[in-house]
């Protein structure tokens, strides 16, 4: 059969039982909770959940450096991809050794529509519309919940050592405004490193949001990022929850209402 990834490139693929190889953490979590745990032969050092999965499946190294002789020696029917968290030469090698399938998410729709791939391709498909469904009803029920809330400035930063920010045309930044965030960095692209010392500290932000990935900022943290903007209150966010699409949505708004209800309290 015949599928197109959202690349819109034609993938080919015969019918059975697959051998598959993921690359991206959240994308090998929705494969599991597809029930294809079983047809994972390998995985990044980065895909944590489930938890047990690292123990059972074989390491092919990490989203950006990977093992190409380990790949091949899976022999693999398929391997799983994403055009942010993968480079275009690891697609490129990985195609000389199999299909590929590659993702491209910046919204919800993209999300979704991602889901029922999977279902397609590795015939799941009730699976996979059961999963979307409970998505498509929290996001609705957290619509509800913010519609009234009001507007509030962040900055959410990903990386320090640089100080990075999440900005325009990235998913995190499409989850920030369904919070009704407003980001402070949104008039920049992708992730941006940020120099403390360039910045208008007259646009401060009420909030600045410190992910628990890819760098995991803790409590240390906090104080360092006053310096750059005294006059905010920093967070720490689960970074999986605004990062990670797939079957990790289904937690995601619930976690997000939680969150909107702590900041009120700090308003």
């Amino acid at each position: 059969m015949e599928f197109k990834d959202q690349l819109h490139r034609v993938i080919s693929l015969e019918g059975g039982s697959k051998r598959i190889i993921s690359l991206v953490p959240s994308q090998t979590e929705l494969l599991c909770d597809l029930g294809l745990q079983d047809a994972l032969v390998g995985i990044t050092k980065f895909c944590i959940h489930p938890k047990e999965l690292r123990k059972k499946v074989t390491v092919i190294g990490g989203t950006k450096q990977i093992h190409l002789d380990k790949i091949k020696s899976l022999n693999p029917d398929i391997i799983l991809c994403n055009k942010e968290e993968n480079t275009k030469e690891i697609v490129e090698a990985c195609e000389g050794i199999c299909k590929v399938h590659v993702s491209d998410i910046y919204n919800l729709e993209d999300s979704l529509n991602l889901i029922a791939q999977y279902g397609a391709l590795f015939n799941c498909q009730l699976k996979a519309e059961k999963i979307v469904e409970t998505i498509k009803a929290e996001f609705n029920e957290f619509q509800d919940f913010v519609k009234d809330k009001p507007v509030v400035s962040v900055a959410y930063f990903i990386w320090k050592s640089p100080w990075m920010a999440a900005a325009n045309h990235t998913f995190i930044n499409y989850l920030l405004n369904i919070n009704k965030f407003e980001n402070i960095f949104g008039h920049l692209e992708r992730y941006p490193e940020i120099e403390p010392n360039k910045l208008d500290t007259g646009r401060a932000p009420e909030f600045v949001l410190l992910s628990s990935e890819p760098f995991p900022f803790k409590e240390i943290h906090k104080n360092k990022s006053q310096e750059i903007f005294p006059k905010s209150k920093a967070i720490l966010v689960d970074g999986e929850m605004f990062s990670w699409y797939g079957s990790r949505l289904m937690a995601a708004f619930k976690y997000f209402k939680t969150l909107r209800l702590n900041l009120h309290t700090q308003l």
